[in-house]
């Protein structure tokens, strides 16, 4: 076997996996999954705040 022969088997290979892939990530059974991901940005948010630098940690009573 020649190099030849091995890169066009290896592009055989490579293009059927990219198909599987495509048919796989269309399937109808992926639809739900893939639209709960697009609706994650728009969710809400409930993190709790950041905690705020050091500095400014203290209460208004030490500040006085």
């Amino acid at each position: 076997m020649d190099i030849g022969t091995f890169r066009g088997i290896m592009t055989a290979v490579l293009m059927a996996l990219f198909i599987a892939l495509v048919i796989w990530a269309y399937s109808r059974g992926r639809r739900e999954d893939f639209d709960a991901a697009a609706e994650l940005p728009l969710g809400d948010d409930r993190a709790p705040p950041r905690s705020a630098p050091p500095d400014t940690q203290h209460s208004t009573e030490e500040q006085h």
